[in-house]
């Protein structure tokens, strides 16, 4: 192999094994983003039939996946360290961005899937950087 050739061969391998180191530091300096809310419902049994599956649904489409759920009508169980904790249901989402939230949340699908909760809760909700870790 003529010395030229492996000296450039050599240097387009440094090249692409820098360019994904680059993208695994990226990949992991990248925080989520939670999306935590509060749902006072008044009727459970038609919030779990009509509202979550859809809104389950939609979150999953637009990319959030639930991390943790728990008060009425969950199994999972809230408790409180400093005061009492809710009354009702709590439900936190993990998602990419900030940007990827709003766009599940101003979805005219969540918006109409929204009424219908609204119906049986009322809410109350806010998004929380995470940190990189």
């Amino acid at each position: 192999m003529n010395p030229n050739v492996g000296t450039i061969l050599g240097m387009v391998a440094g090249i692409v094994i820098g360019a994904a180191g680059v993208q695994v530091l990226h990949a992991t300096n990248h925080a989520p983003v939670y999306y935590v809310a509060e749902q006072d419902i008044s009727n459970p049994e038609g919030y779990a039939n009509e509202f979550v599956p859809r809104a389950a649904a939609l979150i999953k489409a637009a990319g959030g996946r639930y991390v943790a759920a728990g008060g009425v009508g969950s199994s999972g169980k809230v408790t409180g360290f400093d005061g009492d904790p809710p009354k009702s249901r709590v439900v936190i989402h993990v998602w990419d961005s900030l940007e990827q939230i709003q766009a599940w949340y101003n979805s005219p699908e969540y918006k109409e899937a929204r009424k219908i909760g609204e119906k049986y809760a009322k809410f109350r909700s806010f998004a929380v950087d995470g940190v990189a870790q």
